[in-house]
């Protein structure tokens, strides 16, 4: 019985030795790094903070930011605040280089004027691609510099660097990929939720 006891005791120590070996051969935790909204930074870096007028039933245009992120990284959610109500607002990621749809969300805007995040499956960047972040509506906030004078690109935004801002025309059944230019306002405001992941 004396045996019988000892053999047990043996048995357990050496299972509560393995179980602890495993655990301790796990590492360290991975870092999980704080979710972060460009659109603050970016403003503060263009100017465009001073002047903010709002623009409704303006004629429908696909407009928005290219971005370089400077770590790779994820969406996990959009953010927009626009002056009028729209419960089928489109908001499109892209690949900058090709024009191509990476993926489009759509948000309800209940409220003009009130921020709105919608959390979405995260979207993977790569460090250094750029990227095109877009929205088609016929409302929007237009923000400038008060003297009127031009942001002067490329504005580091935290993990983000936005490489320049465009809008094009089109429809609300279209998502065309903005070609026409601009540093002298942005309109807005929609941005995203940016988690860094390595």
């Amino acid at each position: 019985m004396k045996t019988l006891k000892t053999i047990l005791s043996i048995f357990c120590l050496a299972v509560f030795a393995v179980s602890c070996s495993s655990d301790n051969d796990n590492g360290p935790e991975p870092i999980k790094y704080a979710e972060e909204n460009p659109l603050d930074a970016y403003m503060a870096g263009s100017g465009f903070s001073q002047k903010a007028v709002d623009v409704k039933n303006s004629g429908i245009y696909e407009y928005g930011f290219s971005f370089k992120p400077t770590v790779t990284g994820k969406i996990n959610a959009l953010v927009v605040k626009i002056p009028d109500v729209n419960p089928t607002l489109r908001i499109t990621v892209w690949d900058a280089a090709t024009k191509t749809v990476i993926k489009s969300e759509t948000i309800n805007v209940a409220t003009a004027n009130v921020t709105v995040e919608k959390a979405i499956t995260p979207i993977v960047l790569t460090k250094d691609k750029e990227y095109f972040f877009t929205v088609n509506s016929d409302d929007w906030i237009n923000r400038t510099k008060t003297d009127g004078s031009a942001a002067t690109y490329p504005i580091v935004a935290g993990n983000i660097t936005i490489t320049g801002y465009a809008y094009i025309s089109s429809t609300a059944a279209e998502t065309i990929f903005p070609t026409n230019a601009r540093n002298t306002y942005y309109a807005g405001d929609m941005s995203f939720k940016f988690q860094r992941t390595e």
